[in-house]
């Protein structure tokens, strides 16, 4: 048993949090890029979005080609290894978001990723788990990259794009439909973290940020919210965005995690949150030698 999966077992013991799954294997290992195109300006989708300054309207072209190419997620008819491990953990979201326990928590439908540490690969499983979630016939995704210190979503997708996440909480002349791109996915849409600013992390716990996350809740009934948060320790705002959300991943890289970290980061994550953890670059002896991969479970 690893040190990762020893903290999990403790972790189920001690936690109040409601569980999300039982332990799920897999087996591809991570790579960081995918590229995008700019596209045509698309109109807003909600008539109560239709006065926002028409430069602001975009869109992007994901490179489903590169995608592939890099390990994520596919959204080709082929079967993909990556595409299984990633449709068993969003099975589970979906059912908590959705089904009978999502009458136990706030939120449901408004999903945390985050790690204790920077590195754990958390930007990369978030965006695997929308594209996963965009492939439902009966759901859409929208990906907020929401760790403003360092927005990995923006830079793995390569998004240029002049305003996003701070920009509308500094401004209450920007509004939602300003930063929310459409993608070339048709259930898929994006906000990147926006412009640098010295009190980035401070908007996140603002009550704009607050108001932001409960518009998200119920606007949409059929629409799961992914925020590639910031890594839980040394951030304390990632503790407050967690208050606002009903579900949490939290992402562990096997044989870096140290078990100590992964104690102190679930301890600042909220009692009545359901928590899951999801173990990244597993090393398992898959009977030819060693491969790497994705283990997910309840805390």
């Amino acid at each position: 048993m690893s040190i990762i999966e020893k903290a999990i077992n403790k972790q189920v013991q001690q936690s109040d949090s409601k569980p999300l799954s039982t332990v799920e294997r897999a087996q591809q290992r991570p790579q960081p890029d995918i590229a995008v195109e700019a596209a045509e300006p698309l109109a807003a989708a909600s008539a109560t979005e239709t006065a926002e300054p028409a430069q602001y309207k975009a869109s992007i072209e994901l490179n489903l080609s590169e995608l592939e190419k890099k390990n994520f997620v596919s959204l080709s008819s082929e079967r993909r290894l990556i595409n299984e491990e990633y449709r068993v953990i969003k099975r589970k979201l979906i059912n908590n978001a959705f089904g009978a326990l999502s009458s136990t928590l706030k939120h449901p439908n408004l999903i945390l990723v985050t790690s204790s540490r920077p590195g754990e690969g958390k930007t990369f499983s978030a965006i695997n788990l929308a594209l996963s979630i965009a492939l439902e016939q009966d759901k859409t995704v929208l990906l907020v990259d929401s760790d403003v210190l360092r927005p990995s979503v923006s830079k793995s997708l390569n998004i240029k794009y002049d305003i996003g996440l701070t920009d509308y909480l500094l401004s209450d002349e920007i509004l939602v439909s300003d930063i929310m791109l459409s993608t070339n996915v048709e259930r898929l849409k994006i906000i990147t973290a926006g412009r640098p600013h010295h009190l980035s992390t401070e908007l996140l716990a603002s009550e704009r940020m607050l108001m932001l996350a409960n518009e998200f809740a119920s606007r949409y009934p059929d629409r799961i919210v992914i925020f590639d948060a910031p890594p839980l320790l040394g951030v304390n705002e990632t503790a407050v965005m967690a208050s606002m959300c009903g579900q949490a991943v939290v992402v562990l890289e096997e044989n870096r995690t140290k078990i100590a970290e992964i104690e102190q980061a679930v301890t600042l994550l909220p009692k009545d949150i359901a928590t899951g953890f999801l173990i990244n670059k597993a090393h398992r002896n898959q009977g030819k030698g060693y491969g790497y991969g994705y283990y997910y479970g309840a805390g």
